[in-house]
């Protein structure tokens, strides 16, 4: 049975602090009088209401967003479950450093911080076709270490994760919280096809039946299928709710993170937007058992957090339209007329 480590996490969960009623009202009146017709924004409109119920702001603000790019090494790598080999986890977070990756661009383009937190890339967790990804009390000291996401200030995070082997690690968790067959939930990830895919389905069937009988607590489930990445977004996740910072989550794997959370509790994600649908076809189906919709679908599977902070440019540009507009009042432009 679970123990002590985890009793933490717990007790946060039954202690996460709600929405802020007041900010959203406030957001919505003046949504009501700006210079448009009634929803002529569509989810603009209420990507701000969001943004004000979680950030307990009004107007909200986005003025530090923040790439937290998680990154971790994956024992089921050495079964071929990916084009490419485990040691290109160092090098993506060299070439992060080095400014050379597609989040960097994107970052820059779109005026988003970045941070990338190495979680111990030369001990690659355990395979999780044989044996628990991780121990009990590394598992929770990882979900602590996460936390330290939002320690610098920031009022939008935007989670991405670097991991060979992830999709195949996500897969597994997503089966082990949501149910299903390993054929549900895995796909290409990386680029694998034929004989990798068959490899991938058999290490994520092994996964599952290694690991049957112990899936019901979902921390549980994270600590034996998921990895340290999982864990990081967990954790920044969390703190992200105590700090009042909403979340904008990236593909599969951060999405499989923020399901152990949804099924400890499903309103636990509720600061939490799904920020694009990737390519990835168990995205879809963990999308839908978490009841999330995805703000946009540009058939990206690539990770960084690249789908996120693609996402955050229009959550900024929500926020700055709501904040900015003028109302009809001091416009001075005529309202709907009575009828």
């Amino acid at each position: 049975m679970p123990g002590q480590p985890f009793d933490d996490i717990r007790a946060l969960i039954a202690q996460l602090p709600g929405p802020d009623g007041e900010a959203e009202a406030a957001t919505r009146a003046r949504e009501a009088v700006l210079v448009k017709p009634p929803g002529a924004l569509g989810r603009l409109e209420e990507i701000a209401a969001w943004m004000a119920r979680w950030q307990g702001k009004a107007p909200p603000q986005v003025t530090r967003p923040l790439v937290a790019i998680f990154a971790g090494s994956h024992g089921v790598a050495e079964r071929g479950v990916s084009a490419y080999p485990a040691s290109v986890n160092r090098q993506m977070v060299e070439t992060f450093a080095a400014g050379g990756a597609a989040i960097n661009q994107i970052c820059a383009a779109q005026d988003i911080g970045l941070k990338v937190f190495d979680l111990a890339l030369d001990m690659p967790t355990g395979d999780i076709a044989a044996e628990a990804a991780l121990e009990e009390k590394d598992c929770a000291a990882t979900i602590a270490y996460g936390m330290e996401a939002v320690a610098g200030g920031t009022d939008l995070l935007c989670l991405g994760e670097m991991g060979i082997a992830n999709t195949t690690v996500a897969a597994a968790l997503s089966a082990g919280l949501f149910g299903g067959e390993a054929a549900d939930w895995i796909g290409p990830g990386t680029g694998v096809d034929g004989d990798g895919l068959q490899r991938k389905r058999a290490a994520v069937e092994a996964a599952l039946k290694t690991h049957a009988g112990h899936l019901d607590d979902p921390l549980e489930a994270l600590r034996r299928l998921g990895g340290r990445e999982f864990a990081g977004c967990v954790g920044s996740i969390l703190a992200a709710r105590f700090q009042r910072v909403p979340v904008i989550l990236d593909g599969f794997p951060v999405t499989a993170a923020a399901g152990v959370l949804h099924r400890m509790e499903p309103r636990a994600v509720d600061h939490c937007l799904l920020g694009h649908l990737s390519s990835e076809p168990g995205h879809a189906r963990l999308a839908e058992a978490m009841g999330m919709e995805p703000l946009l679908d540009m058939r990206m599977r690539l990770g960084e957090g690249s789908g996120a902070a693609l996402a955050a440019g229009v959550v900024k540009a929500a926020v700055a339209t709501h904040a900015g507009m003028a109302t009809f009042d001091t416009a001075g432009v005529s309202g709907p007329q009575e009828t």
